[in-house]
């Protein structure tokens, strides 16, 4: 099969849920339609069944794909108009979510340079190199050591109020950030935000904290406020 050979190089899911995207496009499997199972797809697919399962779940998530324990995967019965409601209203709220993000870090980062002891600056410096080497990791991994490093910015300044608000939005915000990597090519690269987040704690700059704080964090708002209209 032509497209099982195109899955055996680079990112592997990312692949994996394009092709199930495009034989749910060309009607390979009518709506309501049982698909084959996780081994039958994989072997298709020459890709592992763990690979197969990231793409069905991200596939559900859009409303392409319908997930019953139990029972199987089947193709969705929901319009298309429906669904790109949907995936508009979920934009809708990750912006939400982000909205509330800035609040909390802004004040988090304000605080942490005020607070932050040198043993705190070498511990940043270790989560931002481990993001950076993550990079080339795959979404999850990059995500994760992404969110890291903001984490331990809200720990820092102290407030434990913050850090359990903060702590509290963090599975939501890592699905749907996992997912934007996966999906989105014009996420900006935000790696001189994230040093320049670190030299002004290093500084004990308030204000450049929160300058570079809003700046990595609006400009993924504002991608994300332009595809949710």
């Amino acid at each position: 099969m032509a497209k099982a050979s195109r899955l055996r190089h680079g990112r592997v899911v990312p692949q994996v849920e394009s092709a199930l995207r495009a034989m749910l496009a060309e009607g390979r499997w009518r709506p309501g339609q049982r698909l084959p199972s996780e081994v039958t797809l994989a072997a298709e697919l020459g890709v592992g069944r763990s690979s197969v399962r990231e793409a069905v779940r991200l596939l559900a998530h859009d409303g392409l794909l319908d997930v019953r324990h139990g029972s199987g995967t089947f193709a969705a019965t929901e319009p298309p108009e429906a669904r790109d409601v949907r995936q508009l209203l979920r934009r809708a709220r990750l912006l939400e979510v982000y909205e509330v993000r800035r609040a909390l870090e802004v004040e988090a980062a304000r605080l942490a340079a005020r607070r932050v002891r040198p043993e705190d600056i070498t511990r940043l410096t270790d989560d931002l190199k481990r993001r950076q080497k993550a990079a080339g990791a795959g979404p999850a991994a990059f995500v994760d050591a992404d969110l890291d490093f903001h984490r331990t910015v809200v720990e820092l300044s102290g407030n434990a109020v913050l850090l359990g608000l903060f702590t509290s939005v963090l599975p939501a915000l890592r699905e749907e950030l996992i997912e934007m990597v996966v999906h989105e090519t014009g996420l900006p690269d935000l790696t001189c935000a994230h040093t320049a987040l670190l030299d002004a704690l290093a500084d004990g700059d308030p204000d450049a904290a929160i300058a570079a704080t809003v700046k990595n964090l609006e400009s993924v708002m504002t991608l994300i406020a332009e595809e949710a209209r």
